[in-house]
């Protein structure tokens, strides 16, 4: 009987021990205010149940800001989102004529600007920004049908080289070769000759961050093309930012010394394309010396002043009050401007607003000079888009016209091991 009583003793404070604890799901609640669910031990108050440091230490190892199975993890959500703001989206824009699929990349960014690009000539299509009411218009001239870019343009939002702008009489000399160029442009070379750049079909891949979209552009221009010496790989980026800007970025390299100047040659007109014309834009240019041309558009040499000339802007001027000033055929501005800025540093060039709708435009560049045009050759005619003369003005950050015969310019000679690098932003507001 002591034995059996003996056992019952034992068996009864064993009971007693067990009922101390007890298991409970409790949910626990982050700072973030998120929950999860897991089980934690409740100690009865009556019974003595605390556990070592040492075990006791792994419930509290996550800090309550480290997002645990359930809990969203707050940067990489907020990354999502900002991305989820701005897309791009890639559609057919048709065929070359001998069977070429073109596409369209269609940019918007989180606050409603679209910029359109086609991997034809790597051309911007258009770009649509608010006006100080929020309407949004379509600034950037082209064409909605890649049809029509297929004949010669005036190069609508196109990428421009091997050479952008003019070349003498179509002819250079480098390391003592004469190199002959097409003269397209009456006695003088244009814009990379007969099939520049803005007539080829580019390699295209889209570019997405957190803060851009775009599309990288690339190809190779071979040895000889448009009469150019060397193979020179050329690769052009352009994103459109959160921060309502156009950027434009440049790389190319060669395998022999060959000049390369390249830009892009948008057509502008900030209160909408097929608006008017340009006349009561308000122009202001950092440059305080222009570059005087002869009368087929080529450079004398001399950087001369605008001061107290029709091609001043150093303050703001509407770009009608003293266009018919210039003596041209037609008449207009197509002037290269030298840029104060010279060091190869992002710097302000130019500014421009619109004062019915109160867009802005302020572009920035790596460059030495800027050309002004305001479309004095637009026509109205079909090839021109019907927009006429005075329809858009074009602000082309580039190298000084005719560089390779002017020795006394910025060199645009690229030579293997170099590469060329030249970035464009431009940002667009209102006021």
């Amino acid at each position: 009987m002591k034995r059996i009583s003996l056992i019952v003793s034992l068996l009864t404070v064993a009971a007693l021990f067990m009922s101390g604890c007890r298991a409970r799901t409790v949910t626990v609640t982050s700072s973030a205010g998120t929950s999860s669910n897991t089980t934690a031990t409740e100690s009865d108050s009556s019974v003595d149940t605390a556990m070592p440091e040492s075990v006791a230490e792994p419930a509290e190892s996550v800090p309550e800001s480290q997002p645990t199975e359930e809990t969203p993890a707050t940067e990489e959500s907020t990354a999502t989102e900002k991305k989820s703001d701005m897309s791009i989206e890639k559609t057919s824009f048709g065929k070359t004529e001998d069977g070429q699929e073109i596409d369209l990349y269609t940019c918007t960014n989180s606050n409603g600007l679209v910029a359109k690009l086609t991997n034809y000539g790597a051309i911007v299509v258009s770009l649509e920004t608010p006006d100080r009411d929020g309407n949004v218009a379509n600034i950037n001239l082209g064409f909605d049908k890649l049809d029509l870019y297929l004949p010669r343009h005036p190069y609508f939002g196109s990428t421009v080289g091997r050479y952008c702008n003019r070349i003498a009489k179509g002819k250079f000399t480098l390391e003592e070769k004469e190199y002959t160029l097409a003269t397209n442009n009456d006695p003088n070379h244009l814009h990379g000759g007969d099939a520049g750049f803005d007539k080829q079909v580019w390699k295209a891949e889209k570019v997405e961050t957190d803060d851009a979209v775009g599309v990288k552009f690339t190809r190779r221009s071979p040895d000889g093309e448009e009469g150019y010496p060397g193979n020179l790989d050329v690769a052009v980026v352009y994103t459109l930012t959160k921060n309502d800007e156009l950027k434009v970025e440049f790389t190319a390299t060669s395998d022999k010394a060959t000049p390369c100047n390249l830009t892009n040659h948008n057509y502008w007109n900030l209160a909408g394309a097929g608006s008017g014309t340009i006349e009561e834009h308000e122009l202001q240019l950092e440059a305080d010396k222009y570059l005087p041309v002869d009368d087929t558009l080529i450079p004398t040499g001399e950087l001369a002043d605008v001061k107290g000339s029709p091609v001043d802007f150093t303050a703001p001027h509407k770009l009608g009050e003293r266009l018919k000033q210039i003596e041209a055929d037609p008449v207009g501005y197509d002037h290269c401007f030298a840029l104060r800025s010279q060091d190869g540093s992002l710097a302000l060039a130019a500014r421009v607003k619109e004062p019915t709708t109160g867009r802005v435009m302020e572009i920035y560049t790596t460059q030495p000079g800027i050309q002004l045009y305001t479309g004095n050759f637009l026509d109205g005619s079909e090839g021109n888009g019907g927009y006429k003369q005075y329809g858009a003005f074009c602000l082309e950050t580039q190298h000084y016209p005719d560089s390779p015969n002017q020795p006394e310019f910025p060199s645009t000679i690229l030579k293997p091991g170099e590469t060329y690098k030249q970035t464009t932003v431009h940002k667009f507001s209102v006021e």
